[in-house]
């Protein structure tokens, strides 16, 4: 009885090979056949599952996406299981720091998908991300709660600062890509800035004997 072909399965192998390629070359240098060969398939199987190199691409970017996610459920399960707004916004903004090997090629082939999306006019035609504006929500929903518990400076502006929390993130993972600083100034400087945002918390002191 022949083998049964599991689909998604064979995309997602495609799609990973395509990110490991992209890591080391270049996702402008990538085209289908490099992929093919990462993989260990024909080229003939990769264009049957995505026709065109920016449906390949454009298949990858989620996958990316999926594999960040990841990333921060992770980071959020390693902090407890009530891990409050401010141990959720570091969590998200730390996993895109390219401090490792994953998370420097979720930043560089992210970083790509971007600049490729405004030159390459096929990619462009394709929604860049489902949702543009998930992240930024997450981050104000969290914020807004926080300043609504206490936990942040009543003066803060959730989504403004959302949004300064994001591309500041964003500038200093490229930062650190191109050497001019070191994964710990970048963490540095965001604790820095949620400092300033949340509200300390202190642990009460234990009762003096009498």
């Amino acid at each position: 009885m022949p083998k049964r072909v599991d689909h998604e399965e064979r995309r997602a192998q495609i799609a990973e090979a395509l990110i490991r390629v992209a890591g080391r070359r270049g996702l402008h240098a990538v085209g289908m056949r490099d992929v093919a060969a990462e993989a260990g398939v024909s080229l003939r199987l990769v264009q049957y599952y995505f026709e065109t190199k920016e449906k390949l691409l454009f298949y990858g970017l989620q996958h990316l996406t999926d594999r960040f996610t990841a990333r921060v459920g992770a980071r959020l399960a390693a902090a407890g299981p009530d891990p409050g707004p401010r141990a959720t916004v570091e969590a998200l903004l730390l996993a895109s720091l390219p401090t490792d090997e994953e998370s420097r090629t979720f930043h560089l082939l992210y970083s790509s998908y971007a600049i490729l999306s405004v030159t390459d006019g096929a990619l462009a035609a394709q929604p860049f991300i489902d949702n543009p504006d998930a992240a930024e929500n997450a981050l104000t929903g969290l914020l807004e709660t926080a300043r609504s518990t206490g936990l942040a400076d009543p003066s803060v502006a959730p989504r403004t600062e959302a949004v300064g929390l994001l591309a500041m993130a964003a500038a200093m993972g490229t930062s650190i890509l191109v050497g001019q600083r070191t994964p710990e100034s970048a963490i540095e400087v965001l604790h820095h800035h949620l400092n300033r945002i949340f509200t300390p918390t202190t642990t009460p002191a234990p009762p003096q004997p009498e």
